[in-house]
């Protein structure tokens, strides 16, 4: 209790401090190793709270909560993680999160919790850094792991191939690595609710612009070791959780999420002619779904092969899936018109 109580009237006198600071009024009376059990204790029974990782970790008094300001870094061991209990330390730690309208902290705690989650359970790190904050315009929370690696998951679990075959696979919606115990979704609505969605993983990067409603696949410049997902959503956001999970129904009435869309430019990347093996990627899994929106936006031309995989020999086997294409410039809307006429 001694040093339990020394921390405490440190904690009360100061805005912040450090491990240092402790270790350098105790005069080296007790171990760094001890200090850091005792300074967990304080921030699991919520007198403290931590701030930062590892040296760079700075700890605020419960009542001094004004003082960290509007950037909050966390670090968890990745050992019997709730995902909701994390969510409860974020806030209490960034009190912004209590000042936004209701309706963007209902998107921002689902997006959250989604993407922690999947930290959890499938990275496979040792450790999960968090970070929020917030500005003017925007609040944000990046949540970062040093696991497999969320494409490379893909890749080995799956018919993906690549990164980018696995990023496909990941924005037509119910695609996991563990069927038994998750649906798919995660990821998949939690990149369309705000404003800007990335994935950062080893060599490639997603980004999903909302703002613009356009999305971008590149090789990153320095690799991010595991997975980086960073999402932001603006303070003014008008959307409602609830108005996405309906845009992908397939009517009103469905009340399951069995729409998805297609945006056909990431199958081309890297090729000119769109082939019929192309088609295939595409079509992977669109049975699951009643009704799929193809968009040829940024498109040039397909070729006769591809649209009759597509508008031909899947129609014929899954008659019951709706096939809407979107989008099509003069020469892809003549080949696909084509390939229905024949």
């Amino acid at each position: 209790m001694e040093v339990e109580n020394m921390i405490l009237s440190l904690a009360k006198a100061r805005s912040s401090f450090t491990t240092k600071d402790i270790l350098s009024k105790i005069k080296k009376k007790y171990s760094r190793q001890y200090i850091i059990k005792i300074l967990n204790k304080l921030v699991s029974e919520g007198e403290l709270i931590k701030t930062g990782s590892t040296r760079n970790s700075k700890y605020f008094h419960k009542d001094k909560l004004d003082k960290i300001g509007n950037r909050v870094k966390l670090e968890f061991k990745n050992k019997g993680l709730e995902e909701h209990k994390i969510f409860q330390v974020v806030e209490q730690t960034a009190r912004y999160l209590r000042n936004v309208s209701e309706h963007i902290h209902s998107i921002f705690t689902y997006a959250f919790s989604e993407m922690l989650n999947n930290a959890i359970e499938h990275s496979k790190s040792k450790k999960i850094e968090i970070e929020t904050g917030v500005n003017e315009n925007r609040i944000r929370f990046v949540i970062r792991d040093y696991g497999i690696g969320v494409f490379r998951s893909i890749t080995k679990k799956t018919t993906a191939k690549t990164d980018l075959e696995a990023i496909q696979e990941l924005l037509k919606g119910k695609l996991t690595t563990a069927p038994r115990s998750h649906s798919g979704e995660g990821i998949f609505f939690t990149s369309k609710v705000g404003e800007l969605f990335v994935l950062n993983s080893y060599e490639t990067q997603l980004l999903v612009n909302n703002g613009i409603d356009d999305v971008f696949v590149k090789k990153l410049d320095s690799p991010v070791k595991g997975t980086q997902v960073i999402f932001e959503i603006d303070l003014e956001h008008k959307g409602h959780l609830s108005d996405v999970f309906e845009e992908y129904q397939s009517s009103p009435a469905s009340l399951a999420f069995d729409k998805t869309e297609v945006r056909i430019k990431l199958y081309t990347m890297g090729t000119i002619y769109i082939s019929r093996s192309q088609a295939r990627r595409v079509l992977n899994r669109l049975e699951k779904f009643k009704r799929v929106i193809l968009d040829f936006e940024n498109v040039p031309t397909v070729g006769q092969a591809f649209a009759d995989e597509i508008f031909r020999v899947f129609v014929d086997k899954y008659p019951e899936v709706e096939i809407e294409p979107i989008n099509m410039n003069e020469s892809v809307n003549f080949m696909v018109e084509r390939v229905k006429r024949s």
